[in-house]
């Protein structure tokens, strides 16, 4: 069954008023009298809804559904910019594996450069794509896109989180292999991580000592080398394995 996102409260009767919902609702899928579709709103409850009007796009609310897919913790990804469409990679996928957010921001090794312009068109084209992958896999929610222009602005949200990990090249060389089973080990529900990855360059040391004096542990991926786009897929499955499979 087509899950689709609203913005507001819940209501009884709702009116669709989001052109593109309305032209996959309506137009793509086709939808017509008493079809029946899943709308979530701000809150992340899921209804059961069936249309009652499709040339006035209104629908009836008939059911309350229980229905929570997100993980139990809260997972941020930041990511230095990376190399072309890898950002619009990330946002499908990390959205399918359960991240509430989606961040980037301007590393000492990042080789794109985005200045204001095109990061608004950027953050707006993610938007979308986090959206279409959050209806697909059935989310409560839509994750957050947040593309910071100065990374001092970045280092300033640090303090926000539970637990910071930074995937950090240099221990999985060392043959680290304990940190990130322990700090996901003792993540608690509810508690908000934050997941640091360094671009196609990787992080530079004084990234890492700025990110420790934050609190942040480093942290190794297993013993491969894995590319700024595969890591943080890696990270969030996981997440999923140590908080929701084995809990």
């Amino acid at each position: 069954m087509q899950q689709y996102f609203v913005n507001g409260k819940a209501d009884k009767l709702v009116t669709i008023t989001d052109k593109d919902t309305i032209k996959h609702m309506f137009q793509v899928m086709r939808l017509s009298k008493d079809d029946k579709v899943v709308l979530v709103f701000d809150d992340g409850v899921k209804h059961l809804a069936k249309v009652t009007d499709s040339a006035a796009h209104t629908f009836e609310l008939t059911e309350t559904l229980p229905d929570d897919v997100e993980l139990p913790v809260q997972v941020t990804i930041a990511s230095g910019f990376p190399k072309g469409d890898k950002l619009e990679f990330l946002a499908q996928k990390t959205t399918e594996l359960g991240a509430s957010a989606l961040w980037a921001f301007p590393a000492d090794w990042s080789v794109a450069k985005w200045d204001s312009k095109k990061l608004a068109k950027k953050t707006e084209k993610l938007t979308k794509i986090v959206q279409g992958a959050a209806e697909q896999s059935k989310r409560n929610v839509i994750p957050q896109i947040n593309l910071f222009e100065k990374k001092a602005d970045f280092l300033a949200q640090l303090a926000h989180f539970d637990k910071i990990l930074v995937a950090y090249e240099e221990s999985a060389k060392e043959g680290e292999s304990a940190a990130l089973a322990r700090e996901l080990a003792t993540a608690e529900k509810g508690q908000k991580l934050l997941f640091i990855f360094g671009p196609e360059g990787g992080l530079s040391p004084a990234e890492i000592q700025a990110f420790e004096k934050a609190g942040a542990v480093t942290v190794g991926l297993g013993p491969r080398i894995m590319r700024t786009e595969t890591a943080p897929l890696y990270a969030l499955s996981a997440v999923s394995c140590l908080t929701e499979l084995l809990k």
